[in-house]
């Protein structure tokens, strides 16, 4: 059996400690997750998942259709029926986490305004949507915190809403009556992003990451030989490019622990801020930067990536470190 998201292959081990086997057709579908002790835990939907799910729903509405939930394709390529209801042009959709504990969105309501026009399709975010409060290598101050891969996500999914309609063009407004509170609790303040949450989705789902799922990747990596532990989905698509002979591991933020499962050789693969953070903890202080994306763009970055990996290839001489950047080229490397 194959995780369609991710594309690994569950040993048959697991599937036969499968607890509820009823549930295996979730796990093919890529709605849900086998661990090494037969647990299956949901995945959960991200927040531009959920926007999207609002945006089709306000626009589905404002043509009189009724429904329970709608269906969403996903960045990664799956297509899924989200909840979510609509009435008059107003589309609603609520945050589900699935299994992952720690999320803070969970029920998080988001709410979109459809409007037929003639100047084809126009998306706006207003309320509860987060802003980036200044410059930033790939953002502008002001600019809504809304991530490609969820903004195309939003996009395709309004477009299928007005042909299904039969509307020329449609303009949708989406808010987050909640999201500037919630935000606060979030890790946007820090990275410049505020007044709300910010709309994300590499894949379009949330992984339930917690101690069981954790103690699986830990299983998977212990087992095997030279494996590439990559900590985003940026990562795990290009690491399977740059390495087809080996087993690439999504790990998420458990560097630590995946580091020391570690049996034999291994290479540390992925954008740099997780990875620099994990190796050095301090490695912003000093440099005028609120954030490694924004170190990565000033002339010091190449020096202080070069004197962290050295430093952590003495501490741990069997693992490589790769880092690249969301274009998939190398821009940093341990020798």
């Amino acid at each position: 059996m194959r995780d369609p998201v991710t594309g690994f292959e569950y040993p048959d081990a697991w599937v036969e400690k499968c607890q509820r086997p009823g549930q295996l057709p979730l796990v093919e579908r890529g709605l849900a997750i086998l661990t090494s002790s037969g647990t299956i835990l949901a995945r959960g939907f991200t927040t531009g998942t959920t926007a999207a799910a609002a945006c089709k729903a306000a626009v589905l509405s404002r043509a009189g259709r009724q429904f329970t939930s709608v269906p969403i394709a996903l960045p990664c390529g799956l297509t899924v029926n989200v909840p979510a209801e609509g009435s008059a042009g107003q589309g609603t959709a609520r945050k589900v986490p699935g299994d992952y504990p720690g999320d803070v969105t969970a029920g998080l309501l988001f709410v979109a305004e459809a409007t037929p026009t003639n100047k084809g399709i126009v998306i706006s975010f207003g309320e509860g949507v987060g802003r980036f409060a200044r410059d930033t290598p790939r953002y502008k101050a002001g600019t809504p915190a809304v991530s490609p891969p969820a903004l195309a996500c939003i996009h395709v999914a309004v477009e299928e809403a007005i042909k299904e309609a039969g509307f020329f063009g449609i303009e949708v407004r989406l808010t987050i009556p909640q999201g500037k509170e919630i935000g606060r609790i979030t890790l946007n303040p820090r990275v410049g992003v505020m007044d709300g949450i910010s709309v994300l989705g590499t894949t379009g789902l949330v992984e339930p990451w917690d101690d069981h799922l954790t103690e699986s990747t830990l299983e998977r990596i212990a087992a095997t030989d030279e494996p590439v532990l990559t900590t985003d989905r940026v990562g795990l698509r290009f690491a399977r490019l740059m390495f087809p002979t080996h087993e690439v591991i999504l790990i998420g933020g458990k560097l630590d622990r995946s580091v020391a499962a570690v049996r034999g050789k291994a290479i540390l693969f992925g954008l740099p801020a997780l990875i620099l953070k994990y190796i050095n903890p301090q490695v912003l202080e000093g440099t005028g930067s609120a954030t490694v994306e924004e170190l990565s763009v000033t002339p010091a970055f190449p020096a202080i990536v070069e004197k962290n990996l050295a430093a952590f290839r003495k501490r741990y001489p069997q693992i490589r470190v790769v880092l690249v950047n969301r274009e998939g080229e190398v821009i940093g490397e341990s020798a």
